[in-house]
This record gives structure tokens, sequence and C-alpha cells, in this order.
């Protein structure tokens, strides 16, 4: 009968200090990576599903550049002219301050507003 040997002990492994520390790609905490660890907690590992996995966000169309309002007149402050659809004046490049509804005048083809019809009756 033989005897068993005697074991010897083991020593304990020194703490391990060449641990590398990453950083987390949602939160941007650091820490220590166990095993193929790539993010910090569980929180993080799911948000990170839920962004990988969300709709890709739709394109933002801007609508083309219209006037505000065609049937609009506006009146220059410096020269007076009136102006349909046209709120900068062509003689003197000041914006007119808008003075109502209205639009041409079938006689003469000057911009009137509506108010200055109802006004002349």
């Amino acid at each position: 009968m033989t005897l068993p040997r005697p074991r010897t002990p083991v020593p304990a492994a020194p703490p391990r200090d060449d641990r590398k520390t990453t950083s987390c790609p949602v939160c941007q905490r650091s820490f220590t990576p166990a095993g193929r660890q790539a993010y910090c907690s569980s929180r993080c590992r799911k948000t990170a599903f839920r962004r990988r996995h969300q709709d890709p966000a739709q394109p933002v169309t801007v609508p083309a550049a219209r006037p505000r309002c065609r049937s609009a007149i506006y009146e220059c402050p410096g020269c007076g002219q009136r102006q349909a659809g046209q709120q900068r004046c062509d003689d003197c490049g000041i914006f007119g301050s808008r003075i109502g509804t209205g639009g041409s005048c079938p006689h003469c083809q000057e911009p009137v507003t509506i108010s200055d019809l109802l006004d002349s009756a």
C-alpha cells in the first residue's frame, strides 16, 4: 500500500494589476471588463441593443420657399409705393408694412386693398 503524497499548497495568485480598464460605449464610464464584457452594466448593454435595432430616422424635408400671402398688399414707408405680394420695395429696397388683403385694380392695375374699395363705396 502506498501512502498518498502530501499536497503542497498552491500559493495564492497575486492581485492582478495588469487589468485594463475600458470605457463603456453608451455612458462613457470606465470599468474593468470581466471576460468579453463590452458594457459596464446590463442596462447599458440593453440600451445599445435598442439603439442598434431602431428604425432609421426619416430625413427632414424643408418645403420650398413661397410668399407668405399672394394677395397681401404692402406699402413702402419711404416712398409710399404699394406692391401686391412683394414686401420689399423695388425703388428704395426697404421692407414695406402690410396694410391689408387685396389685389390689382381692374381699371388702373394699381394694388388696392379691400378696405380701400369698401371705404370708397
